[in-house]
């Protein structure tokens, strides 16, 4: 489909047409449709941009990923459609594993997911090898099912969009966890160390820009920028800001 350029909502919707499209090809769910619809009406409420708590958030997320020994950044059926090549380039500036997890998941939908993580020039996708998961305790879904190569030995898992089940157990194992979730108030949010509010196709390329600026910061740099940071005050923060929108 044809949208216009000059679309007041061009970016949004060939979102939604990737996804669509990415349902159509067997690697997007259903349900990630409806997942979308539902951070897009917090998006409207965030006015569509990144705001300044997500960008500080960002900038913390990539200062943890930076000081990380064995970061992971998970990817599911909307991430990779909407950010693949975004994914692998964060992956390769902070130096994380890209791994495939899934709620809904199939044999197909790990193969296509993992091409397309490769067509975009990712060398080693996990998550998707016979032999090499194990399961994670206290959650008994497929997104339990995690490389033991991956997100199992990780120290900082990166996970972009709702996962809340998942980002309280892989805290409960002593992890460190990344969020980008639009819903302020979702347990994906509450649950993770470090939570960004912001769309991930914004949140990615910021990251990535981020990552540039700080990979030649010391430690204690990193550190800095981490320890100064409140991750439940900014929270606070971006729903007081959605008060005052409405």
């Amino acid at each position: 489909m044809d949208i216009p350029l000059n679309h007041p909502r061009h970016r949004s919707l060939m979102e939604r047409h990737r996804l669509i499209d990415g349902l159509r090809q067997g690697y997007v769910a259903e349900a990630g449709l409806i997942a979308h619809g539902r951070g897009e009406a917090f998006d409207y409420l965030l006015g569509e941009r990144t705001i300044d708590e997500a960008r500080n958030a960002e900038k913390v997320a990539v200062a943890m990923l930076l000081l990380s020994e064995n970061p992971v950044i998970s990817v599911n059926g909307n991430t990779a459609a909407l950010v693949p090549k975004e994914i692998v380039d964060l992956s390769e500036a902070v130096g994380a594993k890209v791994e495939v997890n899934l709620f809904y998941r199939t044999p197909l939908r790990e193969e296509i997911i993992g091409k397309i993580l490769r067509d975009n020039g990712a060398e080693v996708v996990y998550g998707i090898e016979e032999g090499t998961c194990r399961r994670m305790t206290h959650l008994d879904s497929e997104r339990g099912r995690v490389d033991c190569r991956g997100i199992w030995v990780a120290d900082t898992v990166l996970v972009p969009l709702e996962d809340g089940d998942r980002a309280e157990a892989l805290v409960g194992m002593g992890k460190k966890v990344i969020a980008v979730d639009l819903n302020p108030l979702s347990r994906t949010s509450q649950k993770a160390t470090l939570s960004i509010v912001d769309n991930v196709s914004r949140a990615v390329p910021n990251m990535i820009a981020f990552a540039e600026k700080l990979r030649g910061c010391s430690q204690k740099e990193l550190r800095d920028i981490i320890n100064t940071f409140d991750n439940k005050g900014n929270l606070d923060a971006v729903v007081e800001r959605i008060r005052r929108g409405l």
